[in-house]
């Protein structure tokens, strides 16, 4: 399958806003839109987006067709979507060949997980995992370069930080850069939706948050990935924000997970749950070296 990305964001484009995993409020949005607008923006709202035919969101049906048609609209370039839960559900019902003949921006994160995932595993599309509407209530100066650098520039060279990183496993890999929400893509590995390339290698992203998952639910969800046929692809790991304080215990995970398969990791405060929120290209080729703590987005993978 050939690999590629969506035509850049200039200001004055319209992004688009649907909900995968939540119901739509004026209230909860008008800050994300305000700011998005004073940034030279339009934003288009799925027309679904409100509903809440399933008590927690509107049904699978509806935010799928909200998802077609912000993708058919050729006004649309980006898509822009939070997270929550059940946005699984939609996957069924997302027009994929859709988004092949209209490339457009995608970008998401936390639940947002599986359909990042699955747009790149079923087209080919660079999707982008980081942030969403949320975002952009109290943007802050790092999450506005970062969304500068991949969506309004060519997102190819050195990722810039903006905390300490921390060695787990020592040692230096170049794969194509693949992940999510812990929980979420370790259920994605049981998925129709989701499949990857035999001939090629993965640098995987995970992350998660205290206020979400104890370490050893972590630890599950990390046993079930390193359990898949997938594994056997993965050559690097990078994870992301877990708390202030990080729990050795929660350390220990990450060590162990890095040892048993002998690849380099590294943890990183810079994308997450936290208050920073930098964007990983999910089937972007990259390098990572770990000792260096450097990570060099190289471009689409081929």
């Amino acid at each position: 399958m050939k690999m590629f990305t969506a035509p850049k964001l200039k200001v004055g484009d319209t992004i688009g806003i649907f909900c995968a995993s939540h119901i739509y409020t004026d209230k909860w949005y008008a800050r994300d839109l305000w700011t998005l607008e004073r940034l030279g923006f339009k934003v288009k709202v799925g027309k679904n987006a409100r509903l809440d035919t399933y008590g927690y969101a509107a049904s699978s049906e509806e935010r799928a067709a909200d998802i077609n048609a912000l993708v058919t609209d050729d006004e649309v370039k980006m898509l822009l979507f939070g997270g929550g839960a059940g946005a699984a559900e939609v996957l069924p019902f997302i027009d994929f060949e859709n988004i092949r003949k209209h490339p457009k921006l995608f970008s998401s994160y936390s639940d947002g997980t599986s359909i990042l995932n699955t747009i790149y595993a079923q087209t080919g599309l660079v999707t982008y995992y980081g942030q969403g509407p949320g975002e952009f209530a109290e943007l802050r100066q790092y999450d506005w370069e970062q969304f500068k650098f991949h969506f309004m520039g060519d997102g190819i060279g050195q990722f810039f930080g903006d905390s300490k990183w921390k060695t787990l496993r020592g040692g230096k890999c170049s794969g194509t850069l693949i992940g999510g929400y812990t929980s979420v893509f370790a259920m994605l590995q049981g998925s129709k939706y989701f499949r990857y390339d035999d001939n090629r290698k993965y640098l995987l992203f995970l992350e998660d948050h205290e206020k979400l998952q104890r370490p050893a639910a972590v630890a599950t969800c990390m046993a079930y990935i390193e359990q898949s046929a997938f594994m056997d692809k993965v050559v690097g790991l990078i994870f992301g924000h877990y708390a202030t304080e990080v729990p050795e215990v929660l350390f220990g995970v990450l060590t162990r997970f890095a040892e048993r398969h002998n690849i380099p990791a590294v943890y990183t405060d810079d994308f997450g749950h936290g208050f920073r929120h930098a964007i990983l290209p999910i089937g972007m080729n990259a390098t990572l070296d770990a000792n260096a703590h450097t990570l060099v987005f190289e471009g689409v993978a081929e």
